[in-house]
């Protein structure tokens, strides 16, 4: 087989090449999280606090589904690197028998769960019946995102993310189009929602296995006499687990936010409502980040396992240079055009009040964000997500949440709810500490240390 592309492209293109199409189906994927929130919200404020509530277990759901493919897609490019090509066939077989495995989880919990976890949020019965039924839809069908993310990673191990873009972005354009069919024409409100969403990523999945099958030869997908390796999944798992709790930790973050909100806010369910608006605006700020990132993981982890120590350094540089560009540029619209971001979510002047100086405090934090993000996918593309997984804690349930806790408390006595969003500042600077103190041990330990086959 002819060399792959990761391993020969001069890297900035490369780094181009890899994330533009990623950054474009993400920006696309975080345009349908903001769109579907705007439709939400014109059936009700209630209805999007319901949305809102019942993010948190949604969010666990992506990050099993996410952390598991971040550890299939970093060893089968590494796999490709090494020229192992039927390690790499075994690792994407046992990837897509570990995603089928993960939706049968989260079926049971749609069932059996979904309305003990938005009751124990709130105790408002609109908030707490339209959450339910929310969450069950999207849980009970959740094969749809779970086969999606791996088969989608697995185009990205190969450099193949032309086709990532076209699944995500399909997917996407088809939940806009089918929202406000289920949710105003079918007259199903918050239930109309879950439906078009879990259709989207369907189809979505659908597009991406045909990808893989016709247009993705160096991973060949096996069924027949296909036996799970438990070598290979305790390897996915190695470095997928950290990734997953990493992102796990934020549902327990914005879990605890919700609560802490309701119990020591003025604006009570309001206020969780903004904080909801927060993470949908958010997801559209850092999705060109996040996007980068799935594009450089399997360029660093193809050079790692070919050796060539300069393209891996220099691709490392380079991204956390546009990320750093990314988060500035987030940062800046966030202080600048607050009201005319809420303004998408029929913010009522309540919510104005409580969101304004909410978005401009926290989107001064997305400055040190970048940085952290991209030095992050260096972790996992070496094998070392367990030092994202720390960062993450460090972050969300060491400094962030405490702070919150602390700073809503003496905000409620003071009558001044803005002192609870400073708690985001705080933790992204303790973040980006802990960040670049890894960062140093991991170059020191095993970069500095990669027999070298290449000078760019």
């Amino acid at each position: 087989m002819e060399e792959n592309k990761m391993g020969v492209m001069p890297v900035n293109k490369l780094i181009i090449n890899m994330s533009l199409p990623m950054i474009i189906s993400m920006l696309v994927q975080a345009m349908y999280n903001i769109v579907d929130s705007v439709f939400v919200a014109m059936v009700s404020e209630q209805a999007l606090t319901a949305v809102s509530v019942a993010f948190p277990a949604q969010n666990l759901m992506i990050a099993v589904a996410t952390g598991t493919s971040v550890g299939v897609n970093a060893l089968a490019s590494r796999s490709l690197g090494e020229k192992n090509f039927d390690k790499a066939n075994k690792i994407a077989s046992n990837g897509v028998f570990l995603a089928f495995l993960s939706y049968i989880v989260f079926l049971v919990f749609g069932f059996f769960g979904s309305g003990a976890f938005i009751a124990s949020q709130t105790a408002v019965s609109e908030i707490v019946e339209q959450g339910t039924a929310y969450l069950s839809i999207v849980m009970c069908a959740s094969f749809g995102i779970f086969f999606e993310i791996m088969l989608e990673r697995l185009l990205q191990a190969t450099g193949r993310t032309f086709y990532t873009m076209l699944t995500q972005g399909i997917g996407a354009v088809l939940n806009i189009i089918f929202d406000p069919i289920f949710i105003f024409v079918f007259k199903m409100g918050v239930r109309g929602a879950a439906i078009a969403t879990v259709l989207g990523q369907i189809v979505a999945a659908i597009i991406a296995l045909i990808f893989n099958v016709k247009k993705n030869p160096e991973l060949q997908l096996k069924v027949k006499g296909f036996r799970p390796d438990g070598k290979i999944i305790g390897a996915i798992y190695q470095i997928g687990v950290p990734s997953i709790l990493m992102v796990a930790i934020g549902s327990v973050m914005t879990y605890c936010m919700n609560k802490i909100l309701v119990a020591y806010t003025v604006g009570r369910e309001t206020a969780v409502t903004v904080f909801g608006a927060f993470f949908k605006l958010n997801s559209f700020i850092c999705m060109p980040i996040f996007g980068l990132n799935n594009g450089i993981i399997p360029i660093i982890a193809f050079n790692y396992g070919a050796k060539k120590k300069d393209r891996l350094i220099k691709a490392i540089k380079i991204s956390t240079i546009y990320a750093g560009a990314f988060s500035i540029i987030g940062a800046a619209t966030f202080i600048c055009i607050p009201k005319t971001l809420l303004g998408f979510f029929s913010a009522s002047e309540k919510m104005l009040e409580i969101g304004i100086p909410a978005l401009r405090i926290v989107g001064a934090s997305f400055i040190f964000a970048g940085v952290c993000i991209s030095l992050g996918a260096a972790f996992q593309a070496l094998g070392k997500s367990v030092f994202s997984m720390i960062v993450s804690l460090i972050r969300q349930l060491v400094v962030l949440t405490p702070a919150a806790f602390l700073l809503a408390r003496y905000g409620l006595k003071i009558g001044n709810d803005n002192l609870v969003w400073f708690s985001y500042p705080i933790a992204e600077v303790f973040s980006l500490t802990v960040t670049i103190l890894f960062f140093i041990y991991l170059y020191k330990t095993v970069i500095r240390n990669i027999e070298n086959k290449y000078a760019p």
